[in-house]
């Protein structure tokens, strides 16, 4: 008998993703024989083949192939106490799709990119110090002697996080949890160190990379997914784009496999509160000592925030890092220099709690990134702190936000442009504190302010013995005008105290700005979490 169109028989249905491969293996096999006849075509016959079941999303496949390896497939489980810890499989909850998950994809893309990125400094910088061997890899991987590099301060604290990200968004663009992507992060990192320069591999670098690049690497894939995700079923090329590039990696992986590695994420529907600010700075340098900056008095200033997962929200559950993070980054211009800063925390372990019926909060790990540079000098530090981020409801309409942490990471310090011939910054052990809050009244007006301790150690400086403390305060008052309009007044405060034996000069210098904004809310309102009765009367 033949069977009717949509029957569900063999005529209709698809064929599998194996089967779809090896066809098109074949297809390059033949088409490579009738080209490069034997023995001397094998290799490129060979080659073709793999190619083409490896990265046949290219070329404007929409299938997606068999992967390079098994994949591990996760299904939904029964939502248990055995389901609910952040490093066990219950990423993938009752009523959500199975996932699948490759550990070979990042193993193979991690070191093509190092030696992309090698090769490509090579050709730009010369051979003295990426000008790698396999002797120069053998007497690092095998002799080390891994140290404190004192390379510029934009290469270790903004390249290396960045490339760590690189590395940890291969892994987590192949559905690695975080866990895996931040071994995959350490495991390039030390990769690089080791493979990718001449010079001896460096500890800081390896923290950098390997570490904060998964805080980052981790902020930027949940954001690139939002930005999808915001777009519906079927997003618009803009904003395909726009999350390439916010996180490359992820959309690399998509373009050459497809949707077989997804849904990447489940997000789950968290409470977000967003903002853009632009506008416009007004400086005054009290004190600066050592510092060779002449501040101009206005500078232009540019601002963009989100909070992710807020604690308060009904039905939503903590099981993964970064389901909360609290995200910044900024820029001050002025005189033709930019001043870029960046700050990341995030929960990596951690339960939600509440009070009563008004208030609610989580509690635990996090991981933190910064990197603050007012202008005179810098900072950056990557740490695990133990904290809270909390909303109460204070009246029907009054609500305060918080978040109050304390902990412990590894930091750098350094002025910009140095008057003397001291190296450009320190390092060293750091413990640290926060404290940030933020009163919404209604949904027209907002109070926030934030503060920042910072201690530099001399343990495992390197250079420099001595310590610093760096302290970085915020306040801000924006009132929404309609929509998602809104106008802000800021003002920020930096002061560094810095004291050093061996003959370096003492630091005492201290930056304020004050900031006249116009800002775009990602919401209508200005980011309380309702729950209950608590909410405010629209």
């Amino acid at each position: 008998m033949t069977p009717r169109a949509g029957s569900g028989t063999a005529l209709n249905r698809r064929p599998s993703p194996g089967v779809i491969a090896r066809t098109r293996s074949k297809r390059f096999d033949g088409f490579f024989r009738r080209r490069f006849p034997k023995p001397r075509g094998e290799w490129a016959r060979s080659l073709a083949a793999s190619f083409a079941v490896v990265f046949g999303g290219i070329g404007g496949w929409a299938d997606p192939l068999i992967p390079v390896a098994p994949d591990k497939v996760i299904r939904a489980t029964r939502d248990t106490p055995d389901n609910k810890g952040p490093t066990t499989p219950g990423r993938v909850l009752p009523g959500e799709r199975p996932t699948r998950k490759s550990y070979v994809i990042p193993a193979l893309e991690i070191p093509a990119f190092i030696l992309t990125l090698n090769g490509y400094d090579r050709l730009v910088y010369g051979d003295e110090v990426y000008g790698v061997t396999p002797r120069t890899f053998r007497d690092h991987a095998l002799h080390g002697p891994w140290v404190v590099d004192q390379d510029s301060f934009a290469i270790n604290q903004i390249g290396h996080p960045y490339q760590g990200a690189m590395y940890y968004g291969f892994a987590r663009s192949a559905n690695l949890n975080y866990w895996e992507g931040l071994l995959y992060s350490n495991a390039g990192s030390a990769l690089w160190e080791t493979a990718g320069e001449r010079s001896d591999p460096s500890l800081n670098d390896q923290v950098a990379s390997g570490t904060a690049g998964s805080f980052i690497g981790e902020a930027l894939f949940r954001l690139a997914n939002l930005v999808l995700e915001e777009g519906g079923p079927a997003p618009n090329r803009w904003r395909k784009l726009a999350a390439g590039v916010i996180s490359p990696p992820t959309m690399l992986n998509r373009i050459l496999f497809g949707d077989r590695y997804g849904p990447v994420l489940e997000s789950r529907h968290p409470a977000l509160s967003s903002c853009l600010a632009l506008g416009a700075g007004f400086n005054a340098t009290d004190h600066a000592a050592g510092s060779g900056e002449s501040l101009a008095r206005t500078a232009s200033y540019v601002d963009y925030r989100i909070a992710y997962g807020l604690p308060g929200k009904p039905g939503y559950r903590y099981l993964r890092p970064f389901d909360y993070f609290d995200f910044e980054i900024d820029s001050i211009a002025e005189s033709g220099r930019q001043y870029n800063s960046a700050m990341i925390r995030g929960l990596l372990f951690g339960a939600p709690y509440g009070a009563g019926d008004a208030y609610r909060g989580v509690w635990g790990l996090y991981g933190t990134f910064d990197y603050l540079s007012p202008q005179v000098y810098r900072l950056s530090t990557t740490a695990a702190s133990f904290g809270t981020t909390a909303q109460w409801w204070l009246s029907e309409r009054l609500a305060l936000q918080g978040t109050a942490l304390a902990g412990v990471g590894y930091g750098s310090v350094g002025t910009i442009l140095p008057t003397l011939s001291e190296a450009d910054f320190h390092y060293g052990v750091s413990p640290q504190q926060l404290l940030a809050l933020r009163l919404l009244m209604g949904n027209r007006f907002s109070l926030d302010a934030s503060g920042r301790n910072v201690f530099i150690t001399g343990v495992g400086a390197g250079k420099a013995p001595g310590h610093e403390l760096v302290q970085h305060v915020t306040a801000g008052l924006s009132v929404r005008t309609f929509g998602r309009q809104a106008v802000a007044v800021g003002y920020m405060l930096g002061r560094r105290k810095a004291h050093y034996s061996g003959g370096l000069q003492d630091r005492d210098q201290t930056v304020r700005t004050v900031t006249l904004t116009y800002n775009f809310l990602g919401r209508a309102r200005l980011g309380a979490v309702e729950w209950g009765n608590n909410q405010f009367d629209n």
